[in-house]
């Protein structure tokens, strides 16, 4: 068993965009663990429709 694990978890979130309104997306999130236990969220991003990848702060959780 390893002491600190970097693990990758992908989900499908619902999000709302100003320019997009509402969607749903896959929503990357990149998460240390220390035996076992999640610690920190260390990055979190989502893939857009056309295959660009963006940082989650610039749309709106949903509503």
């Amino acid at each position: 068993m390893r002491l600190i694990e970097v693990k990758r978890k992908t989900r499908y979130e619902k999000r709302y965009s100003q320019s997009m309104g509402k969607l749903t997306t896959k929503v990357t999130r990149i998460k240390k663990y220390l035996l076992g236990i999640p610690v920190e969220t260390m990055h979190k991003y989502r893939e857009t429709y056309y295959g660009e990848v963006k940082d989650c702060e610039d749309c709106n959780l949903s509503i």
